[in-house]
């Protein structure tokens, strides 16, 4: 009989019912689409902002304390201690080793420069020895591609990247105008007391970095370490790492955490977590993170989370509006048949239950449309934006038809009260 009740009422007033599902499942669509994107922001706006290049740097201890003035480190490139280079596999070891995207040793030292093409000889040359495309053989037996491109992926390169064990090297740009080198010019790079012309390098390419990489010659990290007769051995670490922004917990010292907290702290991606993280596996490591580059993605990451709450939230009042204003209406029209029932014997609970129950008929089926239609607005979304479409989520179904359950009772709770409190005898005499 209550079945019957309900099937009636949609039928006797369908027009109602439907403008009532169309108002819900446009508000739904709109929450759909926002908590879809929410959820799946995070990862891409994570992926995007590693062009902005590395977010951790590791150097030996005794460089815990560098002279860098506007990110520009100015110690001597011969100062401080030097790490092993066997020991980089170990990073991707750590409990978030999936977060680590790409990292590439660095080993500056200043060198003489031979331009074969002009015989020429140019003094105090920086030389940068680092990975390009290089494998990373980790202890499961499998390997890791990571290098410069990797962690540095906004720098612009005229001509190709060196091979790795091939003689070549890359210049930088503002290097190539002043000495007039091109790409396919060779030449030779030595220190110390020079007896014959080493083996010269080809270059490769022209490198536009922004940095102090445009005055400087670029070469695969082996020969930059006999260059040094530094063998195995680097300077410099930059690591690009997928995180979470910091909280206000995210901040804390993990020095004066009790285990649990620690244990928390210790299995979420902060970027503090993951600096901990390398420096357990790396000792002898300091782990520092690059602050302008941390700082500014969770900034941005929280904006933008921040608007899609917003639009959630103003999604939820249009529809919990709309759905009031109805159920209103529909409690006016109905006040006499309200009455009948009451008169033959239907409780207030009675009255105020089935009502509850077509509205939350009408939320199930325009949160059911809602979703189709928002999941469908945010692949647009998703594929405009981050090129890359979010993909349907059970969470994000139950969750709006539980939101549009609890917006289609909210809005309607006036109404429904006023509908159970109504005396018959007024009704059915026509007052």
């Amino acid at each position: 009989m209550f079945l019957r009740l309900v099937a009636d009422s949609f039928t006797r007033r369908p027009r109602r019912k439907v403008l009532t599902a169309a108002a819900l499942s446009l508000g739904m669509a709109v929450v759909t689409a926002a908590l879809s994107v929410s959820l799946d922001v995070g990862d891409r706006l994570a992926s995007e902002f590693r062009s902005l290049g590395a977010n951790l740097v590791v150097t030996p201890q005794a460089d815990s304390l560098p002279l860098e003035i506007g990110s520009v480190d100015y110690r001597p490139v011969n100062a401080g201690a030097y790490l092993p280079e066997a020991d980089l596999p170990k990073i991707k070891t750590i409990f978030w080793h999936n977060n680590i995207v790409g990292f590439a040793p660095v080993l500056e030292l200043q060198a003489r420069a031979l331009l074969l093409s002009s015989g020429n000889w140019i003094d105090d040359v920086s030389v940068i020895g680092t990975w390009a495309d290089h494998a990373v053989l980790l202890s499961d037996g499998g390997e890791f591609k990571t290098g410069i491109t990797k962690t540095n992926p906004w720098w612009q390169i005229d001509g190709h990247w060196f091979s790795e064990n091939a003689r070549e090297c890359v210049v930088g740009s503002s290097f190539a105008q002043k000495s007039g080198i091109k790409i396919g010019d060779p030449i030779s790079l030595a220190t110390g007391g020079i007896t014959r012309i080493p083996s010269p390098f080809k270059v490769t390419g022209i490198l536009s970095s922004g940095g102090p990489e445009d005055g400087a010659v670029i070469v695969s990290l082996p020969y930059a370490q006999t260059l040094a007769d530094k063998p195995g051995q680097y300077r410099k670490l930059n690591v690009s790492a997928l995180t979470k922004p910091e909280d206000e917990f995210g901040r804390r010292d993990p020095a004066g955490m009790n285990p649990a907290d620690l244990e928390r702290w210790m299995c979420t991606p902060y970027i503090s977590s993951i600096a901990k993280s390398i420096e357990e596996v790396l000792p002898g490591t300091d782990v520092r993170v690059i602050r302008r580059v941390a700082d500014g993605e969770g900034a941005i990451l929280t904006r933008v989370r921040a608007l899609l709450w917003m639009v959630t939230f103003a999604a939820l009042l249009a529809a919990g509006l709309a759905v009031g204003a109805s159920a209103a209406a529909s409690v006016i029209e109905r006040r006499t048949e309200i009455g009948l029932m009451k008169a033959l014997g239907a409780g207030s609970g009675t009255v105020g239950f089935l009502l509850a129950a077509e509205q939350l008929v009408l939320a199930f089926v325009g949160g059911g449309i809602g979703y189709s239609v928002g999941t469908i607005l945010a692949r647009r979304v998703g594929q405009k934006i981050f090129g890359v479409a979010p993909a349907p989520s059970l969470l994000v179904l139950g969750a709006v038809l539980a939101l549009a359950a609890l917006v289609t009772l909210m809005g309607s709770a006036i109404p429904l009260r006023r509908a159970s409190r109504l005396e018959p005898a007024p009704i059915l005499r026509g007052e």
